[in-house]
């Protein structure tokens, strides 16, 4: 769970100016940057440099940040083993890999220097969330107050990923378009097949972990922007919400950012899958922001069905048999198979985009297998748990540009 804008000072570069968010009054920022660029957020485990375990020093790690030019781009999280990074607005994906090359070896080596590593992955393979500290912040002792078990259970990392829209209403109506990806993008992130040092039979652990959230899961279907603003506000107007930072869907409109908000994906190993992903992302909201200035009707399904595919692609991964909801036919495919269609699709829009090689990254994940896989294979090797998480931080060190 990123909420970046509640505990960080937001680029003008990524907002605009003014536009503030007041009430029940769902002010937004949409229109007011270059459409189409990206920003990416994470999250990062902090590991003791020996058991690999998960250790409580993220305060070590802020500390160490202070007055450098990354301080605002490094922040703590709901527990004290979890980092987060954000990106700075990228106008392609070459720079989001650039990007998080910086980040990440910023971080690992201050990690480094105090003995500890750092690791990128949906869920730790063996470390307790009874043992986690939560961070001493007001939004997250009122998160605690609020959900109780649900969220002192969330040791869980994702990875985020902004893409900027022109138009409030253009960005409702890609969000719907956006559904029938979410199986697709869960089946290319996941990372996350142990849950409490046991393998749990599925590709993505931490969606099962997240689904107790309330107000998690694939959006509902809306008319426009006005008819979420609506909803929002109730939620407000009645207290079961402070704003919408606290609905946490698989993709959801970002007002403050004038983005919309992927939210699917598990924390990806490998820098180089993330950047794939994120070009990925990028395409796709490009080919239905073009469809929607077009005229074009942009499809849209119900929940029921995007929660299935949502779910086979937990459970299987990148071997997962979902419904082709696009074309309609009888049988379920591989959502392999949906990939590579969409990679056609989008192939053009990559190419404007500047992010035609970023985008090749997809077809690397389909050849070689998801991180899930990964673990697996080294867990099937020797059963050995901890080589699992040694892995994992030295995938995460694996950087093309340091």
């Amino acid at each position: 769970m990123t909420e970046l804008e509640e505990r960080r000072a937001i680029p003008s570069s990524i907002t605009g100016k003014g536009g503030a968010y007041a009430g029940s009054v769902l002010e937004h920022r949409f229109g007011t940057g270059s459409q189409y660029t990206l920003g990416v957020e994470e999250e990062y485990m902090l590991l003791d440099g020996t058991t690999f375990d998960l250790v409580q020093h993220i305060e070590s790690v802020l500390a160490a940040t202070e007055g450098h030019e990354l301080e605002s781009q490094v922040n703590a999280e709901l527990m004290q083993s979890v980092l987060e990074i954000a990106t700075p607005v990228c106008s392609s994906a070459n720079e989001v890999l650039r990007e998080l090359c910086r980040l990440r070896s910023y971080v690992q080596g201050i990690a480094g220097e105090r003995g500890m590593r750092v690791g990128s992955a949906g869920t730790h393979p063996f470390s307790l969330f009874e043992r986690q500290r939560i961070t001493a912040k007001d939004r997250y002792r009122a998160l605690i107050d609020q959900l109780q078990y649900v969220a002192r259970r969330e040791l869980i990392f994702g990875m985020h990923v902004h893409v900027a829209v022109d138009d409030p209403d253009k960005a409702i109506k890609v969000i719907g378009g956006l559904l029938p990806q979410l199986g697709p993008l869960l089946a290319l992130s996941a990372s996350s097949p142990f849950w409490r040092g046991e393998p749990t039979g599925l590709a993505s652990s931490r969606q099962s972990v997240f689904a107790a959230f309330p107000r998690s899961g694939p959006p509902p279907r809306f008319r426009d922007y006005e008819d979420f603003a609506e909803v929002v506000g109730q939620l407000e107007r009645t207290g079961c919400i402070a704003d919408y930072t606290h609905i946490w869907w698989d993709v959801r409109p970002h007002p403050r950012f004038g983005t919309i908000e992927v939210r699917i994906c598990d924390a990806v190993t490998r820098v180089e899958d993330a950047v794939a992903i994120a070009a990925y992302c990028q395409a796709v909201v490009k080919l239905l922001g073009e469809r929607y200035d077009a005229g074009e009707e942009i499809p849209s399904f119900h929940r029921i069905l995007t929660s299935e595919n949502k779910w086979l692609a937990a459970r299987y991964g990148l071997e997962a048999p979902v419904m082709d909801l696009e074309t309609g036919r009888r049988n379920r495919v591989p959502v392999s198979q949906l990939i590579r269609r969409t990679l056609r699709d989008i192939e053009p829009h990559a190419r404007e985009l500047g992010s035609e090689r970023e985008l090749e990254g997809v077809r690397a994940i389909l050849d070689r297998g998801n991180s899930a896989e990964r673990q697996l294979r080294i867990w099937n090797a020797n059963r050995d748990i901890v080589e699992v998480a040694r892995e994992i931080a030295e995938a995460a060190e694996d950087l093309p540009y340091r």
